[in-house]
């Protein structure tokens, strides 16, 4: 992977994180540098899937795709939230 490819994939893993992060509900008090590794992971999960199914390749903007991407964000940064909310209590 080149240095554009890492580059590329954080600008993008940071687009999808906010995206993820606004479609989230509730409350992240989660870090930003959290938020886009969420992104890239779901990013990377979602192309994944999108090859997989088959919808990944399509003349124009690949909407599903990055649907699909943004959805698994969304499902990433609520985990994170609550995993990352509950760190600091004891009980």
């Amino acid at each position: 992977m080149t240095v554009g490819g890492i580059i590329s994939a954080i600008v993008v893993g940071l687009i999808i994180g906010v995206l993820g992060r606004l479609v989230a509900p509730g409350k992240q008090s989660i870090p930003i540098w959290l938020t886009i590794l969420i992104g890239i992971v779901a990013a990377f999960i979602g192309t994944a899937i999108a090859r997989g199914i088959g919808y990944a390749d399509t003349d124009g903007i690949d909407w599903l795709e990055i649907l699909t991407q943004v959805v698994l964000a969304a499902i990433g940064v609520s985990i994170a939230a609550g995993a990352y909310g509950r760190r600091g209590i004891t009980r």
